[in-house]
């Protein structure tokens, strides 16, 4: 993954620049990041969980490749 700003951040920021209906824009840049501090804690759940029991490699069980295919597509939906 880059360094580049997630969008959820990116528009909370951008949100809180715009002047009109500042409350409404202050409340919906809260809630992004508030979603995205989430997220964050999501995907380091998941990524445990794809590797448990298979020290820090991917393993093969039922539950590690349901938490990879989820850590696939939560990686691919933050490019």
């Amino acid at each position: 993954m880059s360094n580049k700003q997630p969008e959820a951040l990116r528009l909370a920021d951008d949100l809180e620049t715009l002047r009109m209906n500042t409350a409404t824009n202050d409340q919906a840049a809260a809630e992004l990041r508030r979603l995205h501090a989430v997220n964050q804690e999501l995907v380091a759940a998941l990524q445990k969980l794809a590797c448990l029991g298979n020290g820090g490699q991917y393993g093969n069980s039922y539950g590690n490749c349901i938490a990879q295919a989820a850590l696939a597509k939560a990686q691919g939906e933050q490019k």
